[in-house]
């Protein structure tokens, strides 16, 4: 099976670069809205409860201003993901305990682990690079979030 892109999990009509979410819950809920636009989720219940559910066991703000809320769900046939950006940021319990501006949201199918497994990876070394954040957040458009993921993976 030939390896996606990250760009390519991402359906731009999902994208959201200004976020209205002041709190945690309530940003992972209105991502996660934002992913149901795909159409690729057969049970919304059940996508938002396991991406609450891993949310629970430790929170995936994983620090520098991200956070990556995902799960492995029944709820969904293939790997699906969102962006969005928070102009102000938003509390949410993070490592490094600053505010997040940065969000990455998937849902992968349980059987899928390998797949989940290399997205984690990916998107984890894609955000270790300052100009890359700086890129996102700088994005005007959702067309240009894609590109500018594309353009980052592409160039390793």
């Amino acid at each position: 099976m030939e390896t996606k892109n990250i760009a390519d999990y991402i359906k731009v009509n999902t994208i959201d670069l200004n976020l209205e979410s002041k709190n945690k819950n309530a940003v992972i809920k209105e991502l996660y809205n934002n992913l149901k636009k795909t159409n690729l989720i057969k049970d919304e219940e059940q996508g938002l409860s396991d991406i609450f559910s891993r949310e629970e066991m430790g929170s995936t703000g994983i620090g520098r201003k991200i956070a990556l809320p995902h799960a492995k769900t029944s709820a969904v046939d293939e790997l699906i993901a969102t962006f969005g950006i928070s102009k102000n940021g938003i509390a949410y319990d993070s490592l490094d305990d600053e505010n997040v501006n940065i969000f990455f949201m998937f849902l992968c199918p349980k059987n899928k682990t390998q797949e989940y497994l290399k997205v984690l990876a990916r998107i984890s070394r894609l955000i270790r690079e300052d100009r890359f954040v700086d890129n996102l957040l700088k994005a005007e458009s959702n067309e240009e979030i894609i590109e500018i993921i594309r353009n980052e993976e592409t160039s390793r």
